[in-house]
């Protein structure tokens, strides 16, 4: 088969398994892509992604011929999900309420797409013949959006996702390394031009430069990657989101008009109503067992309880609703010190002058008992903001 009319077959291969994208590329990744990984290794700017910074891994985000024995080519494909229903400007005027990132309103893609994924291997031994084949989807060292460049699938923009000129950039990627010889695509031009839309409206300001993000600032890495104490100085920032953040999507001008692909899109990661801006008081109020049923097949699970209700509280802090008040005094008597101290914190922001004496009450009880430092930290501070503002 000639080449045009094999990476036809493959593209067409790939739509019927799922995917809206697909192009080729060879097992490399261009010297600028590389160095940007060590400099931003280097700034400690993983967090505590310590993974990220391994010296193994590095060396095979850097040379992705490293993942497999003879690869040859690395067909790059992409699934869009549905974009969200609302506005920023909607989501932020719903304080009561949560802001789940878009991907995360229906299935975990990682289950939805290696299923697809591991399908359309199959049907390519069919029509390649058998070769060596490996497929990743987000679980291995592989720098994709790099790849997904050079392929031509389309360029990484300012905020580090890649887009497309006519999808945007509301898609997720993966990856089928193989020993097949396929000739590659053109790589991608970058159409970002002067636009500085997602730096300029990161609330946290965590798009440092162009093209560099600084996963300690950003919102998605404390929603979900991150497990400690979220930094008090960015918590007011973070507002009502609770997992993830699509702020830079949501204003990117390549976004505003992506092609809409109508009921296929609504196919593919099956959105469900209940993470569409869910009720913050309801969140809370979910016990082991409730988290587990409630999320079990979403990627939220990732956060575990713990994660996602401390998110919660934050939240709730941040909404300026005193009729949080009681369930957040009741959480801090929960199991897990992460809760109870973002608790401690959201009732120090809610502390209303009919409520304070009843928070004052609540927070030194808790003090009397706690033995974690850092939950008795934010129960000291809480008492001592309600008391200055008193």
């Amino acid at each position: 088969m000639e080449y045009d009319g094999l990476k036809a077959a493959i593209r067409e291969m790939a739509g019927r398994h799922g995917f809206d994208l697909c192009r080729v590329t060879r097992p490399q990744v261009s010297a600028m892509h590389a160095e940007a990984l060590q400099r931003w290794v280097d700034a400690d700017m993983q967090g505590e992604m310590a993974w990220m910074g391994e010296e193994t891994r590095m060396q095979r985000r850097m040379a992705p011929e490293s993942m497999m024995d003879s690869v040859k080519s690395v067909i790059t494909v992409a699934m869009r999900y549905t974009p969200p229903a609302y506005s920023l400007d909607e989501a932020c005027a719903e304080a009561d309420r949560a802001v789940i990132t878009a991907y995360a309103h229906g299935d975990d893609y990682h289950d939805v797409m290696k299923k697809r994924l591991k399908g359309l291997a199959r049907d390519l031994d069919e029509l390649l013949g058998l070769h060596d084949q490996r497929v990743f989807n987000d679980t291995a060292p592989v720098l994709e959006h790099a790849l997904a460049e050079a392929a031509g699938l389309g360029w990484q923009g300012k905020h580090s996702l890649t887009i497309h000129r006519q999808m945007g950039s509301w898609f997720l990627l993966a990856e089928i390394f193989t020993t097949a010889d396929i000739e590659p695509d053109e790589p991608a031009e970058n159409h970002c031009g002067t636009c500085t839309a997602c730096i300029d409206i990161c609330p946290t300001r965590a798009i440092v430069a162009p093209y560099v993000v600084d996963a300690r600032l950003c919102i998605s890495y404390l929603t979900i990657e991150y497990s400690g104490f979220i930094p008090r100085e960015l918590r007011i920032l973070m507002g009502n989101r609770i997992y993830g953040c699509d702020d830079c999507q949501l204003v990117c001008p390549w976004n505003s008009h992506a092609v809409d692909s109508g009921s296929k899109i609504n196919d593919l990661l099956k959105p469900r109503g209940e993470n569409h801006l869910p009720d913050l008081a309801r969140l809370l109020r979910l016990d082991d067992e409730g988290f587990r049923q409630h999320f079990r097949k979403s990627p939220i699970k990732r956060t575990k309880r713990s994660g996602l209700l401390r998110n919660v509280c934050i939240a709730m802090g941040n909404s300026g609703h005193a009729a949080f008040v009681p369930d957040l005094i009741t959480v801090l008597g929960d199991q897990e010190p992460l809760i109870r101290g973002h608790a401690a914190w959201a009732l120090g922001q809610l502390s209303e002058r009919e409520h304070s004496a009843v928070i004052v009450e609540a927070l030194e009880h808790l003090c009397e008992r706690e033995k974690e430092p850092d939950v008795n930290v934010e129960i000291e501070l809480a008492i001592e903001q309600i008391r200055s503002e008193a």
